[in-house]
C-alpha cells in the first residue's frame, strides 16, 4: 500500500515536470502511421503513458546500436498504445523490464528436446522476440520501417502484444480478460480465424492478415493485435468476431471514430 502510493505520488510529479516536451513526442509520433489519427484525448493519455514507459523501463541497445532519444520514443509511443484503454494502463507491462533493440534482424540460438529427449541444437533468424523472463528484442529497422506504414505488419505491437498475453501466466494467446469475458471462447474465435487463414495460404490464396497467425494460439493474438490497430476496419469485415473479442479487450474505439475527425 505505501509502496503504491509512494509510486502514484512520484508519477504525478514525473508527468507534471513533463520531462519530454509535447512537441518531441509529436514529431516522433508524425513518423508513425498508426498514431497519426489519435484524436487530441488518447494523443495526451498516450504521451503521458509512454513518459512512465521511458522513466521505468531500461533500454540497451545491441550488435553495435547506439540508442536514440527518437528511437526509444517511437517504441515507448507504439507500445503504450496496446494499454491505452486497459484498466492497469502503462502498469499492464509491469513484467516488462528491459527492451533490448539490435540495429537488423538478429540471429538467436536454439536448443530443443523433443518428448523421446532428443536434444537439436542450432540457430534461427528474427526480428523480434517476447520473454518471459521480462525482455523484449527488437529491430530498429522493423521499428520504423514497420511503423512508417499501416499494412498489418508491427513488430512493436506484435512483440509488445506476446508481453500482454504472458501476463496471463501463460503465453496461451489468451491475455488476463476482463470479468465476465470467457478464455475458451476468446481462444476459439482467434483459433478459428487462423485456421482459416492457413487454410487460404494452402491454397495459394493471398490473406488480408498474416497467415503467422496459425503458427500457434500464442502467435495469433499477436498477429491479430497487429491488424486490429494497423488495420481494423479490414479486421472488422473479415473477421468480425475477432475484431469484436479484441476490442472487448483491448477497450479501445470503434475503428471510425478513433481520429478526431
Amino acid at each position: 500500500m505505501v509502496f503504491d502510493w509512494l509510486r502514484a505520488r512520484r508519477r504525478r510529479r514525473l508527468l507534471a515536470s513533463r520531462p519530454i516536451p509535447d512537441g518531441f513526442f509529436e514529431t516522433v509520433a508524425g513518423g508513425i502511421a498508426v498514431l497519426r489519427d489519435l484524436e487530441p484525448g488518447l494523443r495526451r493519455r498516450l504521451y503521458d503513458a509512454a513518459t512512465l514507459f521511458l522513466h521505468e523501463k531500461r533500454f540497451e541497445g545491441c550488435g553495435g546500436l547506439q540508442l536514440s532519444d527518437e528511437l526509444r520514443c517511437a517504441i515507448a509511443l507504439q507500445a503504450c498504445l496496446l494499454v491505452l484503454g486497459l484498466p492497469a494502463g502503462v502498469d499492464a507491462f509491469a513484467g516488462v523490464r528491459t527492451v533490448l533493440v539490435y540495429p537488423e534482424g538478429f540471429t538467436a540460438r536454439r536448443r530443443d528436446e523433443d518428448e523421446f529427449g532428443i536434444v537439436t541444437e542450432g540457430h534461427e533468424e528474427l526480428l523480434g522476440e517476447a520473454w518471459d523472463e521480462g525482455q523484449v528484442v527488437l529491430n530498429a529497422h522493423d521499428v520504423i520501417e514497420g511503423g512508417a506504414v499501416r499494412d498489418g505488419f508491427n513488430l512493436v505491437l506484435h512483440e509488445f502484444a506476446h508481453q500482454l498475453d504472458m501476463a496471463s501466466g501463460e503465453d496461451d494467446g489468451v491475455p488476463p480478460l476482463p470479468a465476465g469475458r470467457d478464455r475458451q471462447v476468446f481462444a476459439q474465435v482467434l483459433e478459428t480465424a487462423a485456421a482459416r487463414l492457413a487454410a487460404a495460404e494452402e491454397r495459394g490464396e493471398e490473406t488480408a492478415v498474416d497467415a503467422y497467425a496459425a503458427e500457434s494460439p500464442a502467435e495469433a493474438f499477436a498477429v491479430f493485435t497487429e491488424a486490429f490497430f494497423e488495420l481494423p476496419d479490414l479486421l472488422a469485415q473479415e473477421f468480425p468476431e475477432v475484431y469484436a473479442h479484441l476490442a472487448a479487450f483491448y477497450r479501445q474505439p470503434a475503428a471510425d471514430t478513433r481520429c478526431g475527425g
